[in-house]
């Protein structure tokens, strides 16, 4: 069943499309709750349209779920690592961070094994990480006992750089579509953030993006036109926010801790929800193919 409902509308001779708000941001569970554990989080979707979750049935492993949600362990991790974001590269290699052993891992392209990419014993615990075009990584550390937080950068040769400290609880991070900006939020403070991205990948620029009044704000995604979708936390919804800092829209889903985002689906424009709270997957239908989907299907 199609999400929307299309119109067309003539005025003076001229024929508009519009979308019926009948199905139109409307939640539905993936898969059955419980599946994952409440520690679901970083879900990512390669160019092949496969979803992948951290924590699926028990801590330590990756989780793969097809379009009709049934899912399987993808592989584990090991001993004593469990995962956080997970992101795919341009050329379909997967990362993840591990934020108990403050490491990032790789997984080749066809494989299913990870190996240790960078690490560094002075990040708090990786948590959020956003891949740009050039093959910069970069990563929220929050110290969630102090509510503070760094921005870590790996360059595409694996060294680790420090690029921001002394921040509020960094949690969700994204580079835009064009890979101009990074946004990062701090989740305790409630504010989102914005950097310019220069050549050699450092940050600069620090401006106020967006602040919100209540609640938390978990993980980040954009859409190929710029806007970007932020999880509230406690609240139960996806706030969409323009590129220009204008909130769009906010979208209610049926748990009340949505813990990060990611696009896929036949079209891009399936937003798949990790839900700590119900330890399953919602999917909401968004106006625009996510970015990462856009570029790789170009």
């Amino acid at each position: 069943m199609s999400y929307f409902r299309n119109y067309f509308y003539c005025f003076s001779g001229v024929l508009i499309f519009a979308f019926s708000p009948l199905y139109a941001f409307q939640s539905k569970d993936l898969l059955p709750e419980g599946s994952f554990t409440p520690g679901i989080e970083g879900p990512a979707v390669n160019k092949a349209g496969e979803l992948y979750a951290v924590n699926f049935q028990k801590e330590g492993t990756i989780g793969k779920v097809d379009p009709e949600g049934k899912a399987e362990v993808y592989l584990s991790l090991p001993e004593g690592s469990i995962g956080n974001g997970i992101r795919f590269d341009i050329d379909q290699h997967m990362f993840i961070a591990d934020y108990v052993n403050h490491r990032v891992y790789r997984v080749e392209k066809d494989t299913k094994i990870p190996v240790v990419w960078a690490e560094a014993s002075a990040m708090n615990q990786p948590n959020d990480l956003a891949v740009s075009d050039a093959g910069f990584i970069y990563l929220s550390d929050p110290n969630w006992a102090e509510n503070t937080g760094n921005i870590w950068m790996i360059t595409p040769a694996g060294k680790v750089c420090l690029l921001a400290s002394d921040m509020g609880t960094t949690n969700g991070i994204e580079v835009s579509p064009d890979g101009k900006f990074l946004y990062v939020n701090e989740s305790v403070q409630r504010l989102v953030w914005k950097y310019d991205i220069l050549e050699d990948g450092a940050i600069d620029n620090k401006r106020l993006f967006f602040s919100f009044e209540d609640f938390g704000l978990d993980g980040m995604r954009c859409d190929a036109k710029g806007n970007l979708y932020i999880a509230r936390y406690d609240k139960g919804t996806v706030v969409m926010i323009s590129p220009k800092g204008k909130q769009v829209k906010e979208i209610t889903l049926k748990g009340k801790k949505p813990s990060n985002i990611a696009f896929g689906g036949a079209d891009g424009r399936d937003g798949y929800v990790t839900m700590a709270d119900r330890g399953c997957i919602e999917v909401i239908r968004i106006p625009h193919p996510g970015s990462y989907y856009t570029k790789v299907h170009k």
